[in-house]
């Protein structure tokens, strides 16, 4: 009688928090695109359409990456001043 292997644990990508700051149209977006993903049955967290449009982005040449970038709204850097 032989003992099966536990097969060996996946080692999990390391995991980095981040911030920033979009245009309420983009954020707009993520809501819209999460919608849309309602009729196929699929559910999709914001942070999983922000990494499947950089997957997307990584796939254009430098000159399409580019013009991809020169059609977004500018924003201000930085965080916006606290209130009150």
């Amino acid at each position: 009688m032989s003992h099966a292997r536990k097969p060996a644990p996946l080692e999990r990508a390391k995991l980095v928090r981040d911030g920033f700051t979009m245009p309420e149209a983009d954020y707009a977006l993520l809501k819209e695109l999460k919608l849309r993903l309602h009729d196929v049955k699929r559910e999709a967290k914001k942070s999983e359409l922000l990494r499947a449009g950089l997957q997307a982005l990584a796939l254009l040449d430098a000159q399409s990456l580019a013009a991809a970038l020169d059609r977004l709204e500018p924003v201000k850097t930085g965080r916006p001043p606290k209130a009150g």
